[in-house]
């Protein structure tokens, strides 16, 4: 059953916000939470676990190391069927241009509006 939903941010706080909005859907295990701090972080994440149980990696553009565009281009190698979300503070037509090209489902806006990712995440776990 897929359920798991990779998140990967470099800041620090990122990992509790989403707790907190989404403590009762990981409560009632609806979605399985997972975090990454960094692309490498998250690659072997994805390396490790079946690409069948995950609905979708969430993705920071802008983060050292490996970028999100960087990330979003290694995951479509790895798995090109994975969905994968852009979250951007900076949420211009050039970085979207890059992102769509890339293979991206979306581009998010921070802050994100937390009642449209779920309608997201909704949609992508098949209307759970």
């Amino acid at each position: 059953m897929k359920q798991t939903i990779l998140w990967v941010d470099d800041e620090p706080d990122a990992e509790q916000i989403f707790r907190q909005h989404f403590r009762r859907e990981i409560r009632n295990k609806v979605y399985q939470f997972c975090f990454a701090r960094s692309g490498p972080e998250a690659l072997d994440f994805l390396g490790g676990h079946d690409p069948d149980d995950m609905i979708v990696v969430l993705s920071d553009i802008n983060m050292p190391v490996m970028n999100g565009l960087e990330l979003l281009r290694a995951t479509k190698s790895i798995n090109p069927e994975l969905p994968v979300v852009m979250v951007t503070a900076n949420g211009d037509r050039e970085t979207e241009r890059l992102a769509r090209e890339g293979g991206a489902l979306s581009l998010l806006t921070k802050p994100v509006d937390f009642g449209q990712l779920r309608e997201k995440l909704n949609e992508l776990a098949g209307g759970r």
